[in-house]
């Protein structure tokens, strides 16, 4: 015993920590940064991107994962087989999955998950989705067949998305705020307003292979807060961060890694399409016709963007630029607004919601409208607000600046309730010619002409996809550059 202790004496007066003090003191928690705070923690019944940032692949998983370079791959569907037609697609389950409260995961927790996003009383954002299946039938326990009233190519894409989240009958009422999935980790604590914690859950099937037992989400909204967490090592990682104004003194500092990442994120100036005079599509075009694109990516998002015209972003199947459709142009937008019959100063809300990109945009699509007699009132709105306010409920608002950050949702501007409130036979026939069409080349076409129709129509303000900067402690491994959709895939995050 003598001999034992004046070994591991001799191991500290070294410097050394001994064999068993390593083993225990391999990291296996970690920090992390988010810019909002989610409203609840239930994919399939709330609207923010900030619920997938939590939840997605972590508490609750989908049928097909979204990897980070965009294409898919199985998660609770084994595998899958697609009829000819694009409309019947057929899914078998992974068996001996269970939720995080032990009740069995099968076909018909797939079909319940479904047909509550799909009922008339659902809130879920991809509703349509849901209701375009014209059936969602279960063969047995591990098989599921959903077959699609028209044809949709990207339905596996679609289906690894957070509204399309599995979940357990009897747990979904209070999932919001007891969320019960079946992937890696489960809700720990939640102190509203500051932090929530994810603790790794000792069951999931994988649970040898995650490394990180604890991690803990800080909400901090500030650009200067955000950089500022970083470099004093309070947070170790922070995706999407605001930080291109402070990219030098990261990208000079050994202590970390800098990613910058494409997106498919569209931020546009919406326009209440509803309100008069904004269902005057000179009007529209008026304000579009104010805003100078490239100055609105320098003041939003610090330079890291690109401009776009249509509510489409580059790399996507079909795309097209439109950004000539409606370019700057004072005069023509002054020319406008008097053909119009809008008599100046034409006083209209600005209700902005959190985020740096929005509330930056904000300052300077005002001063842009001011130009041609557009005086901006800009109301900041709490997450929460706005969602209830301006996305849903009444549709109170002028304009609002927002970034959709889901891919293939051009479906958004078909339906009734969308809050741009843009509506349009034409465009209607056109998206369900989009559907139909069972040929690739023939979609790429169709979308081209769909973008061309929603800028002519100035269906909203069209302005940039951003760029996402992601950073972190230069030792965790595993963190997203590229960001396909808003997901933060914790069971990838290592120390090394």
């Amino acid at each position: 015993m003598l001999k034992k202790f004046m070994v591991l004496a001799a191991v500290a007066a070294l410097g050394i920590a001994p064999l068993a003090s390593l083993a225990q003191g391999k990291k296996d928690s970690v920090v992390m940064g988010m810019t909002l705070e989610p409203p609840g923690l239930d994919p399939t019944t709330g609207a923010a991107a900030a619920i997938s940032e939590v939840t997605l692949y972590n508490i609750y998983e989908t049928l097909t994962k979204i990897r980070e370079d965009g294409t898919v791959a199985p998660l609770l569907a084994e595998s899958w087989e697609v009829a000819p037609d694009l409309k019947t697609y057929t899914f078998k389950l992974r068996k001996g999955v269970r939720f995080q409260n032990g009740e069995p995961f099968n076909a018909q927790a797939v079909k319940f998950s479904f047909e509550r996003a799909a009922a008339a009383t659902s809130t879920n954002k991809d509703k349509s989705l849901f209701q375009s299946m014209a059936l969602v039938g279960v063969t047995d326990a591990d098989t599921v067949v959903i077959g699609m009233k028209n044809p949709e190519p990207n339905l596996p894409f679609l289906l690894g998305q957070a509204p399309s989240s599995i979940v357990e009958p009897k747990s979904a009422p209070t999932n919001a705020t007891k969320p019960v999935g079946t992937g890696p980790y489960v809700l720990g604590a939640w102190t509203k307003g500051s932090s929530l914690v994810l603790n790794k859950w000792p069951e999931y099937r994988h649970a040898s292979a995650i490394h990180m037992g604890k991690v803990t989400i800080r909400f901090i909204s500030e650009p200067a807060s955000q950089v500022a967490a970083l470099l004093s090592g309070d947070v170790d990682a922070f995706p999407k961060v605001y930080a291109g104004r402070s990219m030098s003194q990261f990208k000079s500092d050994p202590r970390f890694a800098v990613l910058v990442g494409g997106s498919k994120a569209k931020t546009i100036v919406g326009i209440n399409n509803r309100k008069k005079p904004f269902d005057d599509v000179r009007v529209r075009r008026a304000i579009l016709a104010a805003i100078d694109r490239k100055a609105m990516v320098e003041g939003a998002v610090d330079g890291f963007g690109t401009p776009i015209g249509s509510f489409y972003t580059p790399g996507s199947l079909g795309f097209v630029d439109t950004t000539g459709i409606n370019p700057f142009n004072i005069e023509k937008a002054k020319a406008l607004l008097a053909e119009a019959g809008v008599k100046t100063p034409l006083e209209v809300s600005l209700k902005l919601p959190p985020p740096p990109y929005a509330r930056q945009g904000g300052e300077v699509l005002a001063a842009q409208l001011a130009k041609i007699g557009i005086v901006a009132k800009i109301e900041n709105l709490e997450w929460a607000q706005w969602l209830s306010s301006v996305f849903g409920g009444p549709h109170n608002y002028d304009l609002t600046i927002v970034s959709h950050v889901e891919p293939f949702d051009l479906v958004k501007y078909t339906e009734d309730n969308y809050y741009i409130g843009y509506k349009s036979v034409a465009f209607d026939a056109l998206y369900k010619q989009i559907t139909d069409a069972p040929r690739e080349a023939d979609r790429a076409r169709l979308l081209g002409d769909a973008q061309r129709m929603l800028a002519t129509d100035a269906a909203a303000g069209f302005l940039f996809q951003p760029q996402w900067i992601s950073i972190s402690n230069k030792r965790l491994k595993g963190m997203w550059k590229e960001i396909p959709l808003f997901a933060t895939d914790l069971a990838a995050w290592s120390w090394q």
